[in-house]
């Protein structure tokens, strides 16, 4: 198993934001944007493994700005650390306004996946190559979250 980079695991997912998934004031719901977090973490987990990824920690999830429903939201997914057999996962989610092309950035999110074999149970993943300042730095921001979860968990 040979390691990759992060950039073999990047995703881009983008979907304009309707009345369905919005209140009464117009804002789109912050779970129905943490639903599509999650899936766009979710494919670049398992573009990483190449093989099934489930949800084990949503690390955290900040909401900057609201989300408008017409918005046109973008959501980009990239591995940020691998360890045994987990994946943490780094969304980055804006909206852009089309009819004035202003882009707001409204959320970032950290999710974690399991990659899991034929049977179910976890399973190991490649190793992740950073190849840029800013990937090492997210890496080690990334092992820092994954010694808080831990600690947290006693």
């Amino acid at each position: 198993m040979s390691a990759k980079t992060i950039d073999e695991s990047r995703v881009t997912l983008t979907q304009v934001m309707g009345q369905e998934l919005a209140n009464v004031y117009g804002n789109v719901h912050g779970g129905n944007i943490m639903k599509l977090c999650d899936e766009a973490g979710a494919m670049a987990a398992i573009k990483h493994a190449r093989k099934p990824c489930v949800t084990v920690a949503v690390d955290s999830m900040q909401f900057h700005s609201p989300v408008h429903v017409g918005n046109l939201l973008t959501l980009r997914a990239e591995v940020s650390w691998v360890g045994n057999t987990s994946i943490e996962t780094e969304v980055l989610v804006t909206a852009e306004d089309v009819l004035t092309g202003k882009v707001t950035h409204t959320n970032t999110a950290y999710f974690v996946y399991v990659a899991l074999n034929k049977l179910g149970r976890p399973t190991k993943v490649p190793e992740i190559i950073t190849t840029t300042a800013v990937q090492k730095q997210r890496y080690v921001a990334a092992e820092e979250r994954r010694a808080f979860r831990l600690k947290q968990r006693g």
